[in-house]
């Protein structure tokens, strides 16, 4: 399947085309309410930690938990996500992420919270996310003209990201004034929102196997004899282990298509770089509001807020640029984080870290809404979930390692060794980017 978005002149957003969309409306809304909730919950969590223990190495654990999941969950995730109505599945990962922040925020009200809390609710809210993404970067497919997936995506990175500037600019006075038992509460509730705003995205249930009809040479017989036992019941035995070999088939399906996709493959890569680096930076981000700034929660709060707006300028822009330049910000916008990094701990004054920041957060939304907006206009709709989930793995693998040593590095060695280390990563993530870059230019997918 080719991209038309390599080959033909660009397509401009047309927001009005987008915000016409009922479902998307909804969506946009629970992505906000969402993050808000999300973003209070990881700064507030990570503060709480490193304010009783003074260890990055005990941050980064809080980091593993939630990312741990990731290894394991989206290998039946991306096929669950290709079978099911990813509707149904948002509203069902947020109800049960909403009951266990809640169940855990009554526990630090009553005065019993205890570090191993915080741990399991957020390998909970981990195992859920694993799914959770990769899904509703799918469903983005599905209440979108084709023509409109960069502007999609750069309204979704503006209402997540609108979300993750109020939490920052909220987190430090809640925290303050009602502990962590506040920051939770008020999470748990945002999920609920979430679900509801999910669910009334659209109505009746849509499977992503309908869009198979359009690919009657990519339609696996395997599946299709599967769905068939599993609807007539006749005999569980055989319906249950058609189950296990149609999730193995899936698979194997979609290892196949990406074996034959580099150019899916080098964005996948950059993507994880991306979203390893910025998930992990936080181990620093805490210890340099602490430590280098000295400006508390408070201050915590305005380094994650400004990356929010920086972000949502990012998002903006990006929806706007014309073809021939996106593929060359794409790469620069890593290599911009690359800089930024080796300077950051250098920085003595509040203001300029928000400032960096900022830019942070502007590269991180221009080099993922240019990215993502590729993999739609090139990964057909029943892919998508396995394509996603593919990367998700990459990317909790990132996370995961790159957590562990910066928080090892920056307790061992120095808070300045720790930033080199994430600036290291995204030298990589540029590399990456160029070839996706160049792929895209060359060798147009199939």
């Amino acid at each position: 399947m080719s991209s038309a978005s390599t080959t033909a002149a660009p397509m401009r957003t047309d927001w009005s085309l987008i915000w016409a969309q009922r479902g998307f409306r909804y969506f946009f809304f629970a992505m906000f309410i969402s993050l808000f909730g999300s973003g209070m919950n990881f700064a507030g969590v990570s503060w709480y930690i490193f304010a009783a223990t003074h260890s990055t190495v005990k941050v980064g654990w809080q980091v593993i938990v939630a990312m741990a999941p990731g290894l394991l969950v989206p290998f039946v995730g991306g096929v669950l996500i290709d079978r099911f109505d990813r509707r149904y599945l948002g509203v069902i990962l947020d109800f049960v992420r909403g009951v266990a922040v809640l169940g855990t925020a009554y526990i630090a009200w009553s005065g019993h919270l205890q570090l191993w809390h915080l741990y399991a609710v957020t390998l909970v809210t981990g195992i859920g996310s694993a799914m959770y993404w990769s899904n509703v970067n799918s469903l983005v497919q599905e209440v979108i003209p084709e023509s409109q997936y960069t502007g999609a995506n750069a309204a979704v990175i503006i209402g997540v990201q609108t979300g993750m500037l109020f939490a920052g600019a909220f987190v430090g006075f809640i925290y303050d004034r009602a502990g962590i038992a506040g920051i939770l509460g008020i999470d748990g509730l945002t999920y609920f929102v979430s679900a509801w705003c999910l669910f009334q995205m659209r109505r009746g249930y849509v499977s992503p196997r309908e869009h198979l009809a359009k690919y009657p040479r990519e339609y696996s017989e395997a599946t299709d004899v599967t769905a068939v036992a599993l609807e007539t019941g006749e005999i569980p035995e055989v319906a249950e282990a058609g189950v296990s070999l149609s999730v193995y088939s899936d698979l194997k399906e979609g290892f196949a298509y990406l074996e034959k996709q580099p150019v899916v493959r080098a964005l996948g890569i950059t993507h994880s770089i991306l979203m390893g680096g910025i998930v992990s930076a936080n181990v620093l981000i805490v210890a340099l509001a602490n430590e280098v700034l000295k400006s508390g929660p408070y201050g915590f709060g305005f380094l994650e807020g400004g990356w929010g707006l920086g972000a949502i300028l990012g998002g903006v822009l990006a929806s706007q640029l014309p073809q021939r330049l996106r593929l060359t910000l794409y790469g620069l916008s890593l290599a911009g984080l690359a800089i930024g990094h080796v300077a950051m701990p250098f920085l003595a004054f509040l203001a300029a870290a928000v400032l960096f920041q900022v830019l942070f957060g502007f590269f991180r939304a221009l080099s993922g809404v240019i990215g993502q907006a590729a993999l739609m206009a090139i990964v057909p709709r029943h892919f998508m979930g396995r394509t996603q989930s593919a990367i998700a793995i990459v990317t909790t693998i990132v996370q995961i390692l790159m957590t562990f040593a910066l928080g090892w590095v920056s307790q061992k060695f120095s808070l300045i060794a720790g930033f080199s280390l994430l600036a290291l990563l995204y030298v990589g993530g540029t590399l990456s980017a160029f070839r996706a870059r160049h792929l895209l230019r060359v060798e147009p997918p199939l």
